[in-house]
Protein backbone atom coordinates (compact mmCIF):
# COMPACT_ATOMS: atom_id res chain seq x y z
CA UNK A 1 0.00 0.00 0.00
CA UNK A 2 2.83 2.41 0.89
CA UNK A 3 4.54 1.68 -2.44
CA UNK A 4 1.28 2.34 -4.29
CA UNK A 5 0.79 5.67 -2.50
CA UNK A 6 4.40 6.62 -3.29
CA UNK A 7 3.88 5.82 -6.98
CA UNK A 8 0.70 7.93 -7.07
CA UNK A 9 2.45 10.83 -5.38
CA UNK A 10 5.36 10.62 -7.83
CA UNK A 11 2.93 10.47 -10.75
CA UNK A 12 1.10 13.53 -9.42
CA UNK A 13 4.36 15.45 -9.08
CA UNK A 14 5.34 14.45 -12.63
CA UNK A 15 1.99 15.58 -14.06
CA UNK A 16 2.23 18.92 -12.25
CA UNK A 17 5.83 19.40 -13.39
CA UNK A 18 5.56 18.55 -17.10
CA UNK A 19 1.93 17.65 -17.76
CA UNK A 20 -0.26 19.47 -20.24
CA UNK A 21 -4.03 19.91 -20.31
CA UNK A 22 -6.50 20.88 -23.02
CA UNK A 23 -10.19 21.66 -23.44
CA UNK A 24 -10.13 20.31 -26.96
CA UNK A 25 -12.21 22.28 -29.45
CA UNK A 26 -15.33 23.59 -27.69
CA UNK A 27 -18.14 25.09 -29.74
CA UNK A 28 -19.51 28.48 -28.79
CA UNK A 29 -23.12 29.57 -29.27
CA UNK A 30 -22.61 31.50 -32.51
CA UNK A 31 -22.28 29.87 -35.92
CA UNK A 32 -18.70 28.84 -36.86
CA UNK A 33 -17.25 29.91 -33.51
CA UNK A 34 -15.20 27.74 -31.19
CA UNK A 35 -12.41 27.90 -28.65
CA UNK A 36 -9.57 25.65 -27.50
CA UNK A 37 -7.48 26.33 -24.40
CA UNK A 38 -4.23 24.45 -23.77
CA UNK A 39 -2.04 24.82 -20.70
CA UNK A 40 1.48 23.81 -19.72
CA UNK A 41 3.04 24.38 -16.29
CA UNK A 42 3.90 27.96 -17.35
CA UNK A 43 1.79 29.02 -20.33
CA UNK A 44 -1.77 29.11 -21.62
CA UNK A 45 -2.47 29.01 -25.36
CA UNK A 46 -5.92 30.00 -26.63
CA UNK A 47 -7.19 29.29 -30.15
CA UNK A 48 -10.32 31.29 -30.94
CA UNK A 49 -12.32 31.06 -34.17
CA UNK A 50 -15.22 33.24 -35.28
CA UNK A 51 -16.72 35.58 -37.85
CA UNK A 52 -14.00 37.85 -39.27
CA UNK A 53 -16.38 40.83 -39.61
CA UNK A 54 -17.23 40.97 -35.87
CA UNK A 55 -15.40 41.63 -32.64
CA UNK A 56 -15.01 38.45 -30.60
CA UNK A 57 -14.89 38.45 -26.80
CA UNK A 58 -14.08 35.74 -24.26
CA UNK A 59 -14.46 36.37 -20.52
CA UNK A 60 -12.81 34.18 -17.89
CA UNK A 61 -13.82 33.29 -14.35
CA UNK A 62 -17.52 34.17 -14.36
CA UNK A 63 -20.85 33.52 -16.02
CA UNK A 64 -22.09 37.13 -16.23
CA UNK A 65 -20.59 40.50 -17.09
CA UNK A 66 -20.62 41.43 -13.41
CA UNK A 67 -18.71 38.31 -12.28
CA UNK A 68 -16.22 37.88 -15.10
CA UNK A 69 -12.78 38.97 -13.93
CA UNK A 70 -10.84 39.20 -17.17
CA UNK A 71 -11.48 39.33 -20.92
CA UNK A 72 -9.76 38.73 -24.23
CA UNK A 73 -11.38 40.77 -27.02
CA UNK A 74 -10.34 40.76 -30.66
CA UNK A 75 -11.38 44.07 -32.23
CA UNK A 76 -10.12 46.70 -34.64
CA UNK A 77 -7.74 48.24 -32.10
CA UNK A 78 -4.39 46.87 -30.91
CA UNK A 79 -5.79 46.07 -27.45
CA UNK A 80 -6.66 42.47 -26.62
CA UNK A 81 -6.53 42.31 -22.82
CA UNK A 82 -9.54 43.87 -21.05
CA UNK A 83 -11.03 44.26 -17.58
CA UNK A 84 -14.74 44.70 -17.09
CA UNK A 85 -15.87 47.98 -15.55
CA UNK A 86 -18.14 46.96 -12.68
CA UNK A 87 -18.31 50.40 -11.07
CA UNK A 88 -21.95 50.94 -12.10
CA UNK A 89 -24.73 49.75 -14.38
CA UNK A 90 -24.68 46.32 -12.67
CA UNK A 91 -21.31 45.58 -14.21
CA UNK A 92 -22.52 46.06 -17.79
CA UNK A 93 -20.28 48.98 -18.71
CA UNK A 94 -17.91 48.83 -21.67
CA UNK A 95 -14.79 46.75 -20.82
CA UNK A 96 -11.61 48.76 -20.35
CA UNK A 97 -8.28 47.86 -21.99
CA UNK A 98 -5.54 46.92 -19.53
CA UNK A 99 -2.43 49.07 -19.38
CA UNK A 100 -0.43 45.84 -19.39
CA UNK A 101 -1.46 43.78 -22.42
CA UNK A 102 -0.56 40.27 -21.27
CA UNK A 103 -1.75 38.30 -24.33
CA UNK A 104 0.72 37.77 -27.18
CA UNK A 105 -0.83 37.16 -30.59
CA UNK A 106 0.96 34.23 -32.22
CA UNK A 107 -1.14 34.26 -35.39
CA UNK A 108 -4.25 35.99 -36.74
CA UNK A 109 -5.53 34.58 -40.04
CA UNK A 110 -8.76 34.81 -42.02
CA UNK A 111 -9.90 32.05 -44.37
CA UNK A 112 -13.36 31.93 -45.90
CA UNK A 113 -14.67 34.67 -43.61
CA UNK A 114 -13.54 32.84 -40.45
CA UNK A 115 -10.87 34.40 -38.27
CA UNK A 116 -8.51 32.12 -36.33
CA UNK A 117 -6.58 33.74 -33.50
CA UNK A 118 -3.86 31.98 -31.56
CA UNK A 119 -2.75 33.86 -28.44
CA UNK A 120 -0.56 32.99 -25.46
CA UNK A 121 0.20 34.40 -22.01
CA UNK A 122 1.69 33.18 -18.71
CA UNK A 123 -0.67 31.19 -16.49
CA UNK A 124 -0.26 33.84 -13.81
CA UNK A 125 -0.38 37.50 -14.81
CA UNK A 126 -0.89 40.41 -12.42
CA UNK A 127 -4.46 41.70 -12.48
CA UNK A 128 -5.62 38.94 -14.84
CA UNK A 129 -7.46 35.64 -14.50
CA UNK A 130 -5.15 32.89 -13.21
CA UNK A 131 -5.17 29.72 -15.28
CA UNK A 132 -4.46 26.41 -13.55
CA UNK A 133 -2.58 23.62 -15.26
CA UNK A 134 -4.93 20.81 -14.26
CA UNK A 135 -8.21 19.17 -15.27
CA UNK A 136 -10.51 21.67 -13.54
CA UNK A 137 -13.20 23.30 -15.68
CA UNK A 138 -12.86 26.86 -16.99
CA UNK A 139 -15.86 29.18 -16.72
CA UNK A 140 -16.08 31.41 -19.79
CA UNK A 141 -18.35 34.10 -21.20
CA UNK A 142 -18.69 34.61 -24.98
CA UNK A 143 -19.94 37.60 -26.93
CA UNK A 144 -19.62 39.08 -30.40
CA UNK A 145 -20.51 42.38 -32.01
CA UNK A 146 -22.13 43.67 -35.20
CA UNK A 147 -18.77 44.89 -36.53
CA UNK A 148 -15.10 44.73 -35.60
CA UNK A 149 -15.46 47.95 -33.60
CA UNK A 150 -15.97 47.21 -29.92
CA UNK A 151 -19.43 48.30 -28.78
CA UNK A 152 -22.47 46.93 -26.97
CA UNK A 153 -23.18 43.47 -28.36
CA UNK A 154 -26.91 44.15 -28.45
CA UNK A 155 -29.71 41.71 -27.82
CA UNK A 156 -29.70 40.22 -31.33
CA UNK A 157 -26.10 38.99 -31.22
CA UNK A 158 -25.32 35.67 -29.60
CA UNK A 159 -23.79 35.89 -26.14
CA UNK A 160 -23.67 33.14 -23.55
CA UNK A 161 -21.69 31.51 -20.75
CA UNK A 162 -20.46 27.95 -20.41
CA UNK A 163 -18.12 25.69 -18.48
CA UNK A 164 -15.50 23.98 -20.61
CA UNK A 165 -13.85 20.89 -19.22
CA UNK A 166 -10.27 19.76 -19.74
CA UNK A 167 -8.41 16.49 -20.14
CA UNK A 168 -4.85 15.49 -19.42
CA UNK A 169 -2.58 15.23 -22.45
CA UNK A 170 -1.00 11.97 -21.33
CA UNK A 171 2.74 11.65 -20.92
CA UNK A 172 3.92 9.55 -23.85
CA UNK A 173 4.58 5.93 -22.90
CA UNK A 174 7.59 4.85 -24.99
CA UNK A 175 7.32 1.20 -23.99
CA UNK A 176 5.91 0.34 -27.43
CA UNK A 177 7.78 2.98 -29.38
CA UNK A 178 5.46 5.97 -29.24
CA UNK A 179 2.74 5.01 -31.75
CA UNK A 180 1.17 7.66 -33.97
CA UNK A 181 -2.56 8.04 -34.44
CA UNK A 182 -4.14 9.90 -37.36
CA UNK A 183 -6.29 11.64 -38.42
CA UNK A 184 -7.02 13.10 -35.02
CA UNK A 185 -9.71 14.45 -34.72
CA UNK A 186 -11.51 11.80 -36.78
CA UNK A 187 -15.03 11.54 -38.15
CA UNK A 188 -14.94 7.77 -38.60
CA UNK A 189 -11.75 5.87 -39.36
CA UNK A 190 -8.28 6.44 -37.96
CA UNK A 191 -4.95 4.67 -38.33
CA UNK A 192 -2.61 3.54 -35.56
CA UNK A 193 0.98 3.16 -36.67
CA UNK A 194 3.72 1.77 -34.43
CA UNK A 195 7.22 0.36 -34.69
CA UNK A 196 6.02 -2.75 -32.87
CA UNK A 197 3.01 -4.98 -33.49
CA UNK A 198 -0.21 -4.12 -31.66
CA UNK A 199 -2.16 -7.17 -30.53
CA UNK A 200 -5.02 -5.55 -28.57
CA UNK A 201 -6.83 -2.19 -28.60
CA UNK A 202 -9.37 -0.78 -26.15
CA UNK A 203 -11.08 2.59 -26.25
CA UNK A 204 -12.17 4.27 -23.00
CA UNK A 205 -14.48 7.19 -22.34
CA UNK A 206 -13.26 10.09 -20.20
CA UNK A 207 -15.00 8.45 -17.22
CA UNK A 208 -12.88 5.30 -17.63
CA UNK A 209 -15.58 3.05 -19.12
CA UNK A 210 -14.55 0.70 -21.93
CA UNK A 211 -16.65 1.71 -24.95
CA UNK A 212 -14.98 -0.37 -27.63
CA UNK A 213 -12.68 -3.40 -27.80
CA UNK A 214 -10.94 -4.23 -31.07
CA UNK A 215 -9.67 -7.75 -31.63
CA UNK A 216 -6.46 -7.91 -33.67
CA UNK A 217 -6.35 -11.36 -35.27
CA UNK A 218 -2.94 -10.86 -36.84
CA UNK A 219 -0.76 -8.43 -34.80
CA UNK A 220 0.76 -5.82 -37.07
CA UNK A 221 2.39 -2.39 -36.98
CA UNK A 222 -0.42 -0.51 -38.76
CA UNK A 223 -4.10 -0.88 -37.95
CA UNK A 224 -7.15 0.99 -39.28
CA UNK A 225 -9.94 1.41 -36.73
CA UNK A 226 -13.53 2.51 -37.31
CA UNK A 227 -15.19 4.57 -34.56
CA UNK A 228 -18.17 5.92 -36.49
CA UNK A 229 -20.40 4.25 -33.89
CA UNK A 230 -19.01 6.40 -31.08
CA UNK A 231 -20.55 9.70 -30.03
CA UNK A 232 -18.58 12.91 -30.55
CA UNK A 233 -16.13 13.60 -27.75
CA UNK A 234 -12.74 12.80 -26.29
CA UNK A 235 -11.60 9.20 -25.77
CA UNK A 236 -8.49 7.37 -24.57
CA UNK A 237 -7.06 4.61 -26.78
CA UNK A 238 -5.17 1.81 -25.02
CA UNK A 239 -2.67 -0.04 -27.21
CA UNK A 240 -1.20 -3.33 -26.04
CA UNK A 241 1.71 -5.47 -27.15
CA UNK A 242 1.98 -8.43 -24.79
CA UNK A 243 2.47 -6.93 -21.32
CA UNK A 244 3.37 -3.48 -22.66
CA UNK A 245 0.75 -0.74 -22.98
CA UNK A 246 0.59 2.79 -24.36
CA UNK A 247 -2.19 5.39 -24.31
CA UNK A 248 -3.23 8.04 -26.82
CA UNK A 249 -5.96 10.68 -26.76
CA UNK A 250 -8.51 10.56 -29.58
CA UNK A 251 -11.09 13.19 -30.53
CA UNK A 252 -14.16 11.94 -32.40
CA UNK A 253 -16.08 14.63 -34.26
Amino acid sequence: MKNRILVLLMLGLTINAIGQFSTGVSGLAALNTNIKIDTTPTTVTMTLKGNSTRWLGIGFGGNTMATTTDMFIWNDTADRDYTLDTSSNSGHNMPLPDADQSWTIVSDTVIGGIRTIVATRPLVSAGDYTFLNNSSFIQILFAQGDTTTLAYHGTSNVHNSSQITRFFLALEDFSIDAPSLYPNPTKGNFIIKSKTCIDAIKIYSQTGAVVKTIAIEIPKEENEINVSDLASGMYIVELQNGEQKSYKNLMVE
